[in-house]
């Protein structure tokens, strides 16, 4: 991983200590490998309504794509309310096809750095969670990805409706009568369930 010499003395670079680095004469804030770069910044350089990166200067090193940005979120951060700055910022990486990663501290967004790096040659099933192909373990994972709803509930869902789709056509009622479940969960997981795929403007 290579830095750009206008980092010497960030505090980020101290927490990098898990993959080999060097500063070099780069155009990016990093570059974590051969086709991909990564820009840093703190909150204190996003203002609202200012993009801090050009959609264009990721491709000032030919073959280097911006793959992500770390915004670092500082305590003493100047605004009040950063909100609206990193939802800005946050459009900003759709536009250009990037990753945003917030870090809360310098330890933080080094970490994902050296994560992002040691990643690099990884297959992307190393990444994911691992569920078992069956079709039970495939049904529970799927209801646990309900907030609150656990393993427990899903298997007495299932045990009491018989099948996914009698668990989403069953009314808010008839959940919450199901074992271990009660009023709280029942919603949660019938507005999942119910909840339109695309959300339609008000």
């Amino acid at each position: 991983m290579r830095g750009s010499y206008s980092l010497r003395g960030n505090p980020v670079l101290k927490f990098i200590r898990n993959v080999p680095w060097e500063f070099g004469d780069i155009v990016p804030d990093y570059v974590l490998g051969q086709s991909s770069c990564a820009l840093f910044l703190r909150c204190a350089q996003v203002s609202p309504g200012v993009t801090p990166v050009s959609p264009a200067e990721p491709g000032v090193t030919p073959g280097v794509t911006l793959v992500s940005q770390v915004c670092q979120v500082s305590p003493q951060c100047p605004q009040r309310d950063p909100h609206q700055a990193l939802k800005d910022l946050a459009k900003v990486c759709l536009l250009t096809d990037c990753t945003l990663l917030l870090a809360w501290s310098a330890e933080e967004a080094g970490r994902y750095l050296e994560t992002f790096k040691s990643y690099e040659q990884k297959p992307p099933d190393l990444l994911k969670e691992r569920v078992e192909q069956d079709f039970l373990s495939r049904v529970t994972d799927c209801l646990t990805s309900v907030k609150s709803v656990n393993k427990t509930d899903a298997l007495s869902l299932l045990g009491t409706f018989g099948s996914l789709a009698a668990v989403a056509g069953a009314s808010r009622e008839d959940l919450s009568l199901c074992p271990g479940v009660g009023p709280q969960k029942a919603k949660r997981l019938f507005d999942v369930l119910h909840e339109p795929f695309l959300k339609t403007p008000r």
